[in-house]
């Protein structure tokens, strides 16, 4: 595979290392890598709006004038696929990232091992993006991109699968999971949410990124939010 990799970040030192992280991790896994850095958000967004085509962002979170959660709200509002993953060296951001689907968080310093493991998460994800979820609708078989799915929720002895439309058919809640991956998570009895589409997590609700509220069952507050910082 060939991947589109774009490392940003305002330190030259950290920026170089990085870059030469994802271009090792590129050729032992037999895949190939353009990999263009950086030094800003400003210039990273500039040279975007030209060519709209990565794949996978490393984003420091601490720079100039734009940071890169900034960043990451402005380019999430057009692109659902490309993979953010942030780079800080604090740990008070992690709610940050519930607004653009970031797929993980790196602290500073990024440990190589710990860089390819996302990456392979990364790569599994683009590739999951092309899966497809085959539903049967009065005689009619319906294929719904995966990736589209937000969440889906029971009634009684049907599901409503809510993607760019919403799709009502006889079958179980666990008969879904067991057709859908590791993007999604479920929420009790009457509900899967689609982790990447999630962007706040209240004791009560998920808040999705299309402002849909999903009820939280008691005491689960804690296992959805470690599902969504661990996705694997």
């Amino acid at each position: 595979m060939n991947y589109k990799i774009a490392v940003c970040d305002d330190s030259d030192a950290d920026r170089e290392y990085i870059a030469a992280l994802a271009a090792g991790w590129a050729a032992r896994a037999g895949n190939t890598a353009q990999i263009a850095t950086f030094v800003s958000a400003e210039n990273f967004l500039f040279h975007y709006a030209e060519k709209k085509d990565y794949d996978i962002l490393l984003l420091d979170i601490e720079m100039g004038e734009m940071d890169g959660v900034t960043m990451a709200k402005r380019l999430r509002r057009e692109n659902d696929s490309i993979q953010i993953v942030f780079i800080t060296g604090y740990s008070d951001y992690i709610s940050e990232g519930y607004e653009v689907a970031a797929l993980h968080y790196l602290m500073k310093p990024v440990r190589e091992e710990k860089l390819c493991s996302v990456l392979d998460r990364a790569a599994k994800k683009l590739a999951g993006n092309e899966k497809l979820l085959t539903l049967e609708l009065g005689g009619e078989m319906v294929r719904v991109p995966i990736y589209q799915i937000r969440y889906a929720d029971v009634s009684g002895n049907y599901v409503t699968v809510h993607a760019a439309s919403d799709y009502t058919v006889k079958m179980t809640l666990g008969r879904l999971e067991e057709q859908l991956d590791e993007r999604f998570y479920r929420v009790g009895r009457s509900a899967i949410v689609n982790l990447t589409q999630i962007s706040r997590v209240t004791r009560t609700e998920i808040r999705l990124s299309d402002g849909t509220a999903v009820p939280l069952p008691r005491g689960a507050y804690d296992g959805i939010n470690r599902a969504i910082i661990n996705m694997r």
